[in-house]
């Protein structure tokens, strides 16, 4: 009997023989209905929705609203400025409101007043006045470390330049042009050949007459006509059509949409209309060697090779003019962003020798070295300015514990720190935000309440 079972278990072990039959029980599902599938789109929705408001939070009374005439008075420094509603608006059209920005923990979006802020005001100013910088063009690169405010301080340039009247032009991220996610097409009769994205500029035609409403009063100077600077608009175009309608058209149709981007941009520049405000963010990604995009013969384009960043890079770089004058401002980043030496070599250039604020200590520019590969392409864009065109690099470091004490005091009244603002506090947070950086300071007040 104890072979018999033995035989029976190692039977059962055994694979079945041919042509048996062998019962298998299946598993029976779980009562739980399946969740719905994310539509295509809605997860990159969801993640870069901007929430500018929070009705949970509270109200700051008295808290002032920077507007064309106070946005440079140096008494306000430290102090947290609100944003008027419509400039509000006219920002979320330019996509100049970034989602890693904290604007969902207040009641209504502002911003600090910091040093770097007054001067860039002033910079304004100065260009919209009738003095001798009247008609200036300012060619700026923002540097510094992470989380150090760059965005932001950007933001602030487009605020300005829209309370000003200008026209402003934001492209919001470098890496969405290069990293291959639009259609693009060669520019036909352009040697070297040159790649245009029409999704991309319909998009941006689109930004452009909704976050600049002063266009509906301006209409075109005369019929579009080919040449070689200008391509041929395949569809009419009445002669007194508005300069926003002309934008709406591109927008909504992005075959034409490159076409009438060119012939837009050049009704802009007219010495009759207002200063133009060029913003990039993410300057990285339009330096890198190559794209995400590829030749007929398989190889990478360049950035420099993409119509919309050689128009960009040629402003920056002041090969492009603007004849009412204005600002060309790109921004840097150091938490998304590809490793460019010539870019890091060019900037080293441009800026010089600093000094560590903290420290007190020399810091070295960065310097080229014979075991490096550099793309000459960037030195091109770069470094190619006389004495007085050349760019000018900002560097942002921490807020002075003047500028913290503000913004804290300002967190305090939002109801978003629990703490009696004294020197006890704001040394101890300052000290822990690497000296001042604005959002190590957020992460270290807000961020990591107890």
């Amino acid at each position: 009997m104890l072979k018999a079972g033995l035989d029976r278990v190692t039977r059962s072990r055994l694979p079945p023989e041919k042509g048996a039959k062998r019962f298998v029980a299946k598993k029976k599902r779980s009562g739980g209905e399946r969740s719905r599938r994310p539509a295509p789109g809605e997860r990159k929705a969801f993640r870069k929705r901007i929430v500018l408001s929070n009705v949970n939070a509270l109200d700051v009374p008295g808290m002032q609203e920077i507007n064309a005439h106070n946005m440079g008075d140096e008494s306000l420094r430290g102090h947290v400025l609100r944003l008027p509603g419509t400039v509000v608006d006219r920002l979320r059209a330019a996509e100049a409101f970034k989602p890693t920005q904290a604007w969902g923990m207040f009641s209504r979006p502002g911003f600090l007043m910091r040093k770097e802020t007054l001067e860039l005001a002033r910079m304004v100013e100065d260009i919209s006045s009738d003095g001798e910088d009247s008609g200036e063009t300012v060619r700026m690169i923002l540097v510094g470390q992470k989380e150090s405010g760059k965005s932001m301080l950007l933001l602030q340039g487009m605020t300005m330049a829209l309370l000003k009247g200008w026209t402003v032009i934001n492209l919001p991220e470098a890496q969405d042009i290069t990293i291959g996610h639009t259609s693009y097409t060669p520019l036909p009769s352009s040697s070297p050949p040159t790649y245009i994205q029409p999704d991309y500029y319909a998009r941006l035609l689109r930004q452009i007459f909704t976050a600049n409403p002063h266009l509906a009063n301006h209409q075109l100077s005369q019929p579009p006509s080919s040449s070689a600077t200008t391509p041929q608009i395949p569809i009419p175009i009445p002669p007194n059509i508005s300069l926003s309608r002309l934008a709406s058209l591109g927008a909504s149709d992005p075959p034409i949409a490159h076409a009438i981007f060119t012939l837009l941009l050049t009704e802009i520049l007219r010495p009759s209309l207002p200063p133009v405000f060029f913003a990039l963010d993410g300057l990285a990604h339009a330096m890198q060697p190559a794209t995400g995009y590829k030749h007929p013969n398989l190889k990478p384009i360049h950035p420099h090779d993409l119509e919309i960043l050689k128009w960009f890079n040629g402003f920056l770089s002041g090969k492009r003019g603007l004849p009412n004058g204005g600002m060309v401002v790109a921004a840097t980043s150091q938490s998304n962003a590809p490793k460019v030496p010539a870019m890091d070599v060019a900037l080293g250039e441009l800026e010089g020798d600093r000094t560590d604020p903290i420290g007190g200590q020399v810091v070295a520019k960065v310097e080229g070295t014979p075991f490096v590969r550099y793309d000459e392409r960037v030195f091109s864009a770069l470094l190619n300015g006389d004495a007085e065109g050349k760019i000018r690099v900002k560097r942002l470091e921490g807020l002075s514990k003047d500028e913290a004490r503000g913004l804290m005091e300002y967190w305090a009244r939002s109801g978003m720190l629990r703490q009696r603002v004294d020197e006890t506090l704001l040394g101890e947070k300052w000290t822990l935000s690497g000296g001042g950086v604005v959002g190590e300071l957020e992460r270290a007040v807000i961020e990591m309440r107890v």
